[in-house]
């Protein structure tokens, strides 16, 4: 059963409808053993979990609306304007990522060879099967590349599913992640003002990722993205995020084929990993 819904006074142009594979609603049906429940997907049957029967299991479409109502209520519609939305599911629709781009909020980062724009990002998390809280992390877009990144631990918001959604509270957090924002456009530019040799990159990624092969492949991706940029700290950057972007023939990072539909949330948790390797003493090192 669909639950879609638009959003009261809000142009629904701004964010779209919800895809098929999102826009469903759920319901509980018991199971032999005690004290669980399993989680199924009313529009076609299919059961995505097995959760406790206190879990309340809110449908995707009621978290992702709230979300962009408070996005809505919260920015300009300057900022909200030619946004555009990426959606992602997997283990069959038990885990959905709404990915927001704001091609309007944005900074450009230069370096000595190459000039690109850099735009902000909402990006929203929501499972139904007990393995995902609900989360918000915030980051930005690499116009140039479509390279995706996060912006570090401080602008990651997790509420679990029994907690109740504050809209306040999330107001207050979307208008810090925007100066945030522009903060984490200040530090990629001196990234970009730093420049590196290659072998310092080669050894600082050997000590990051601690695999010769990974390690040797990230490189290439480096000197790929020197190229363009130059030889700097963005430029490794960039290719640390291309990593988390692609897995395909592109960058050589192929996902490994399986039927457990993990594609989604495995390329997040390579986001995540990216924003880990920034904070390691050898990537430090490099941009001091």
């Amino acid at each position: 059963m669909p639950l879609d819904f638009p959003l009261d006074g809000v142009d629904p142009r701004i964010f779209g409808s919800l895809p098929d594979n999102v826009n469903f609603d759920v319901a509980h049906e018991p199971t032999r053993m005690s004290g669980k429940k399993y989680v199924v997907n009313q529009s076609n049957g299919e059961v995505l979990g097995i959760v406790g029967k206190g879990y309340p299991v809110n449908p995707h479409p009621v978290f992702f609306r709230r979300v962009q109502a408070a996005i809505t209520d919260t920015l300009s519609w300057n900022d909200l304007d030619d946004a555009k939305v990426r959606w992602q599911t997997s283990r069959f629709g038990a885990f959905a990522l709404m990915d927001i781009t704001l091609p309007n909020v944005k900074y450009t980062v230069t370096t000595d060879r190459h000039q690109t724009e850099v735009s902000q990002r909402v990006i929203a998390l929501h499972g139904l099967d007990g393995l995902c809280s609900n989360q918000i992390f915030y980051g930005a877009i690499d116009k140039f590349c479509t390279n995706g990144m996060l912006s570090g631990d401080h602008t990651r918001i997790r509420r679990k599913n029994t907690t109740n959604w504050n809209l306040d509270t999330f107001i207050d957090e979307l208008n810090e992640a925007k100066v945030e924002f522009n903060a984490h456009g200040r530090l990629l530019q001196t990234w970009a003002d730093k420049q590196l040799v290659v072998q310092r990159v080669q050894d600082a990624l050997k000590a990051i990722v601690k695999s010769d092969r990974k390690a040797e492949k990230l490189t290439t991706l480096y000197l790929n993205e020197a190229t363009t940029r130059g030889h700097n700290v963005f430029s490794l950057y960039s290719a640390l995020t291309n990593f988390a972007t692609y897995a395909d023939e592109r960058n050589g990072f192929k996902l490994r084929e399986t039927n457990a539909d993990t594609a989604a949330v495995t390329m997040f948790k390579r986001e995540q990993q990216v924003n880990d390797w920034v904070s390691h003493p050898a990537f430090l090192a490099l941009a001091a």
